[in-house]
């Protein structure tokens, strides 16, 4: 940790902070109950989907259709750091905590960007990461914070401080591993996925004691011979099996179950060596959180050959269904289908698709499972025809999306980009990349690929409204009690829309593409929208001000006039 001098926008005034002075060396611990309580307290946003349930909902309305043309930076903080801001700010008890690429964490005030922190992670020279060195966000319980590294560690801190207190080894990077997602927490655990699909390495989620770094238990989302599933991987391919659970999961306090996610089977585009359905990758697990006991699970894309994954937010939500009210998950797969499960079963209820265009398969039978398409997996040289999503269509990894128990509507960033799948031959070799192909020609090197913001009804599988925009919607989506949703693009506007009608209401430019999740809070009578900006060079323009060239990743945080 070490206390650090840098630039601030607070408006449109450039300021120095020379002198930081240190945070208040005793916070208010975040109790279980605050945890619970989530984006109803409106003074914060406590965790990175804003509640336990992911909605990404927050019951502020201040900033609505009728004001939000208002909305102007109040302040900005300028990381110094190049790359993506993939994750989501955090914020309690007037304190943003930030993080960026590399694994470093900032702590800064909500009200006025000046900075009273910065842990920078000190990493070995010989990562090993498919996809950038991105972190999505910290976990706050009681006076600490907990984030998950590059290096396959995770740490826990003083949240006044950002000394260490515990710092663990998940498991080892130079086989592949990695950790980028935001941690959950539950009780007296701290919860992290972890990466490393696309190494061969074979994926879990973890739970540690909160008060010493100890673990408590470990589910492997690749099940090992003799264990139910392993029937599902030819031979001993399990043993390479991937199956990234690289996403926060999602707690429901209703059925006491935790949620997460799981991505694609390795190699990833090449299945002869793992003939079989792959299991328990491209799936939902249901855990409980207490023993690590796996209740259920279900899958979306069985042998997955096209790396859909399936590390989409899971969302926890009730809704009627065929005139019964239910309880249920949600999801925006990145194959192109929207499914609605039984929370507490994990029986499939209703499957749609929502992206313009699939072709991979012609629909889902009445389980759930996808009627293939024969003729569009990936082949030797490049597929003469594009394979639709590509893997990098639809709703993509980690860029949330949002429910509305207003509007009973799912607003979801989308990309629609198809690809010219390829398939290689692959030997695994311990800590190298376990591919077996690629994407091969994308319509984003076309110039063809488009971005969506899709609002969708999932009881009734019928899309409300669509926005199309000339850029991908790469970054994640918030939904409000004042009617608005806000969203980002890859050409870096900070957008919001009509919840109810998709109409454009109000955008600004941030400087860089918008690949992480918008949050909002309420701090002092004022209600503040924060998006971050990473990874990009253009200029940051403030009405009636010189521009002011970003520097690295920025966070941009709105309000309205006083």
């Amino acid at each position: 940790m070490r206390k650090f001098t840098t630039g601030v926008v607070c408006g449109a005034l450039l300021s120095i902070a020379a002198a930081v002075p240190a945070a208040d060396p005793a916070p208010e611990p975040v109790t279980a109950a605050r945890l619970a309580a989530g984006t109803s307290d409106t003074a914060g946003w406590v965790m990175y989907g804003g509640n336990y349930e992911n909605t990404r909902f927050s019951p502020l309305d201040d900033v609505n259709r009728d004001s939000v043309a208002g909305l102007a930076p109040a302040w900005l903080f300028q990381t110094g750091i190049p790359g993506q801001l993939s994750g989501a700010p955090i914020v309690v008890d007037g304190v943003v905590y930030l993080t960026a690429t590399y694994n470093n964490l900032f702590a800064l005030d909500a009200a006025t960007g000046e900075p009273l922190w910065h842990y920078e992670h000190q990493m070995p020279s010989d990562l090993r990461i498919c996809c950038g060195p991105v972190n999505r966000g910290v976990a706050v319980a009681g006076e600490h914070l907990f984030m998950a590294t590059l290096d396959a560690r995770l740490i826990a801190f003083e949240r006044a401080t950002g000394k260490v207190v515990w710092n663990v080894a998940m498991d080892d990077y130079k086989a592949g591993y990695s950790a980028t997602s935001a941690p959950v927490v539950i009780g007296d655990l701290v919860i992290s996925g972890i990466a490393g699909g696309e190494y061969g390495a074979r994926g879990f989620v973890d739970a540690y004691d909160i008060k010493t770094g100890e673990r408590r238990w470990r589910v492997w989302t690749v099940p090992a011979a003799g264990e139910a599933g392993a029937e599902t991987w030819a031979g001993d391919s399990w043993k390479t099996g991937g199956g990234p659970s690289w996403v926060a999961g999602t707690y429901d306090a209703k059925t006491g179950l935790l949620f997460w996610p799981t991505g694609n089977p390795s190699p990833d585009w090449n299945g002869d060596s793992r003939l079989g359905d792959n299991l328990y990758t491209n799936s939902v697990l249901a855990i409980e959180p207490a023993t690590g006991k796996l209740e259920w699970h279900f899958q979306f894309t069985p042998h997955d050959v096209w790396d859909y994954d399936a590390t989409n937010n899971l969302v926890v939500a009730d809704i009627d269904l065929d005139g019964q009210s239910r309880h249920v998950v949600l999801q925006p797969n990145r194959n192109g289908y929207v499914y609605v499960l039984d929370a507490a079963t994990g029986e499939f209820l209703k499957g749609t698709q929502y992206t313009d265009r699939v072709n991979w398969a012609k629909g889902l039978d009445a389980k759930g499972r996808p009627i293939l398409n024969p003729g569009y997996e990936p082949v030797p040289g490049g597929h003469k025809e594009f394979v639709c999503p590509g893997n990098v269509g639809g709703n993509n990894g980690s860029f949330t999306w949002a429910w509305s128990p207003a509007t009973h509507l799912m607003y979801v960033p989308s990309i629609e980009s198809c690809a010219k799948m390829v398939k290689e031959e692959i030997v695994f070799v311990h800590g190298q990349p376990f591919w077996g192909g690629g994407p091969g020609e994308t319509e984003g090197e076309t110039g063809k690929a488009y971005g969506r913001l899709v609002a969708i009804d999932p009881a009734s599988g019928e899309i409300a409204w669509k926005y199309r925009d000339d850029y991908p919607m790469v970054g994640g989506a918030l939904a409000t009690a004042g009617g608005v949703v806000f969203a980002g693009n890859q050409e870096g506007y900070a957008l919001a829309f009509d919840d109810k009608s998709g109409k454009l209401l109000w955008k600004f430019q941030t400087g860089s593409a918008i690949r992480g999740q918008p949050v909002t809070w309420k701090q002092d009578g004022r209600q503040y929208v924060a998006f971050t900006s990473g990874g990009g060079g253009l200029a940051v323009t403030i009405v009636g001000e010189p521009p002011i060239t970003t520097l690295g990743s920025t966070l941009v945080v709105f309000a309205l006039p006083q």
